[in-house]
């Protein structure tokens, strides 16, 4: 496992935060958060949770900077057009900015909490961590913080810190209610 001083870690949301930090912290790593998301949708989520990561980050006196550029357009372009599938190019997209960032902001190293969600496609994300470090040329952190998911999810309640439905994009937040019909099901009229 690579042994870091100074990591820099995405942060998707404040509750996914909070296994990360504490196990990173507990590893003995020095931690910078960022918040970059120009996934979610619409833009008062959005602003929901970058304020909640904010919370999160000064109740664990954690430093963290902010990326709150919403290039929406960017976000939906890539999603839309990546061959790969949209949930890479979002992974990407999030993934080379933070390689990028960190890179130049003289950090040790990258990692995210994208990494503690069940719900996330896990190896795509590692996938794309990976291409972001070799394509910037500074180590991908990577840890699977799945295992700590539960006791983030308590620790997030009991700091009772909004707790986000769906992973923030539009297409995630359509699949959440709508059901695409079975083939042969006939449209009823209401």
């Amino acid at each position: 496992m690579l042994k870091v001083v100074n990591l820099f870690l995405h942060m998707c949301c404040g509750p996914c935060s909070v296994y990360p930090v504490s196990y990173l912290r507990e590893q003995g790593h020095q931690l910078t958060g960022w918040f970059y998301n120009p996934n979610i949708h619409p833009y008062k989520e959005f602003r929901r949770r970058l304020d909640t990561a904010g919370e999160f980050a000064r109740r664990v006196e954690l430093i963290m900077l902010v990326q709150d550029d919403y290039t929406l357009e960017d976000f939906l372009t890539r999603a839309l057009t990546a061959p790969e599938g949209r949930c890479y190019a979002c992974y990407r997209l999030r993934l080379d900015e933070a390689a990028r960032t960190a890179k130049e902001s003289g950090f040790n190293a990258f990692t995210t909490t994208l990494l503690v969600s069940p719900y996330q496609k896990h190896d795509l994300i590692r996938q794309a961590g990976e291409a972001a470090a070799e394509k910037f040329d500074i180590p991908f952190y990577y840890q699977d913080f799945r295992p700590g998911w539960k006791e983030g999810v308590t620790k997030s309640l009991e700091m009772e810190l909004y707790r986000q439905p769906y992973c923030g994009c539009i297409f995630s937040e359509r699949d959440r209610y709508w059901k695409p019909k079975k083939q042969g099901a006939e449209n009823v009229r209401l």
